[in-house]
C-alpha cells in the first residue's frame, strides 16, 4: 500500500522537526544532518570522511537524544579485536552456563571512529552487523534492533598504519558525505556562545525509537514510477560503461538509492520519487562505489565527474506528479 499525501505530509514535518533539533547541537550543518538522517530512516549506514574536530560525535549524540536512542563511540585502533565490537561469551561459575556480554555495536546509533585504523579482521566484523542487523556469538544470534546506524568516519589525512576499506566494503555504506567547517558567520555562533562539552544533553527527544522504525516502514512504501526507477538504472550502467571507471555502481548501489530516494521524497511531503531526487543524491550514494581506471585517475579524472557526466548524458524522464 502507497503512502498517503497526508502520510506524507505528517512524515515531512517530523523529519523537519527532527533536523531542527540536531541543529541546536550542530549548527549550520542542516544538509548533513538531512542526508544522515535520511540514511538512517532508509537503514542504511554512513562513511565521514572529515578532518578532526568537526562535530561527527556531536552528531551521532544529537541524533540518538532526538529518537530516545542510545549512542556509542568505539575508537577503532590497530590492535581492536573483532569481540571488543560485537560482544564476548563469557562463562559465569555461579549459574554454571555461558553468557553473552554485549559490545558497544548494541546501540541505535554507533559512530566508529577512524575505522581503517583497525585490522581487517575487525573491519569484517562491523560491517557483518551492518550487513545482517544482528551478531552471531557461539552460533547464536543476537539482534541489535531498530534503528541501527552506524557512522564510520576515516582522517582524510595521516594515512599511515591504516587499513584502506576495500571496494566490496565500502560498497555496504549507504551514503558517504562529510560534514565540514562551520562557515564564519555560525562559527562566531558557536564562538560567542556558552560552549557546552556535550552539547546533545540538553536536546529533548522528539520521537522514540519505535515511531523511528514506523517511519522507515512509511518510507518504503513511496511510489517510485517505473520512468524514474529505469532512470536510476541507465545511470548506473553509464558509470559502468565509462571508459574511466574499471568498476561502476552495484546493484546494491542502485537499490541503496531508490531507498534514500524514497526518505527524501517524503521528507519534503510527497509521497512519490522525482528524478530530481535521484539527481540530489547521486554523489553521496555513489561516488564511494565507483572504481576508477588508473589512467584517467591519474589524468584528473574522479569519481564527481564520472558522475556528473552520467547524470548530463542521461536525459530524465518527466517528473510524475501522483502515484
Amino acid at each position: 500500500m502507497s503512502m498517503t499525501p497526508e502520510q506524507a505530509a505528517w512524515f515531512r514535518d517530523t523529519f523537519t522537526r527532527l533536523v531542527d533539533n540536531v541543529d541546536q547541537a550542530l549548527m549550520g550543518k542542516r544538509d548533513v544532518v538531512g542526508l544522515v538522517l535520511a540514511a538512517m530512516l532508509a537503514e542504511g549506514h554512513v562513511l565521514l570522511e572529515d578532518a578532526p574536530g568537526t562535530g561527527k560525535t556531536s552528531l551521532a549524540k544529537a541524533l540518538a537524544a532526538s529518537v530516545q536512542g542510545t549512542s556509542t563511540r568505539i575508537q577503532f585502533t590497530p590492535d581492536l579485536l573483532p569481540s571488543d565490537v560485537t560482544g564476548v561469551t563469557i562463562y559465569d561459575q555461579q549459574n554454571h552456563k555461558f553468557e553473552f556480554h554485549r559490545g558497544p555495536v548494541f546501540a541505535s546509533i554507533v559512530l566508529a571512529d577512524e575505522i581503517n585504523r583497525a585490522s581487517p579482521k575487525t573491519q569484517s566484523a562491523l560491517l557483518e552487523v551492518m550487513e545482517e542487523s544482528r551478531v552471531t556469538v557461539d552460533g547464536t544470534p543476537h539482534e541489535v534492533g531498530r534503528p541501527f546506524l552506524v557512522i564510520a568516519t576515516q582522517n582524510p589525512i595521516e594515512q599511515a598504519g591504516t587499513y584502506k576499506l576495500p571496494e566490496a566494503q565500502l560498497d555496504r555504506f549507504m551514503i558517504k558525505t562529510s560534514i565540514g567547517y562551520p562557515s564564519l558567520a555560525v562559527a562566531e555562533r558557536i564562538l560567542a556562545g556558552n560552549v557546552e562539552r556535550n552539547p546533545s544533553a540538553n536536546l529533548q527527544p522528539i520521537i522514540t525509537t519505535k515511531a523511528v522504525a514506523d517511519m522507515a516502514d512509511l518510507a518504503a512504501s513511496v511510489h517510485v514510477d517505473p520512468a524514474v526507477a529505469r532512470y536510476a538504472a541507465q545511470l548506473v550502467e553509464a558509470t559502468r560503461e565509462s571508459a574511466s571507471t574499471k568498476l561502476g555502481v552495484s546493484v546494491r548501489g542502485a537499490i541503496s538509492m531508490m531507498r534514500i530516494a524514497r526518505v527524501v521524497a517524503a521528507s519534503q511531503g510527497r509521497h512519490y520519487v522525482i528524478p530530481d531526487d535521484v539527481k540530489s543524491l547521486a554523489a553521496a550514494v555513489w561516488t564511494h562505489r565507483l572504481v576508477l581506471d588508473p589512467e584517467a585517475e591519474f589524468s584528473g579524472t574522479t569519481a564527481d565527474s564520472v558522475i556528473e557526466r552520467a547524470l548530463a548524458d542521461v536525459e530524465a524522464p518527466l517528473a510524475r506528479a501522483t502515484a
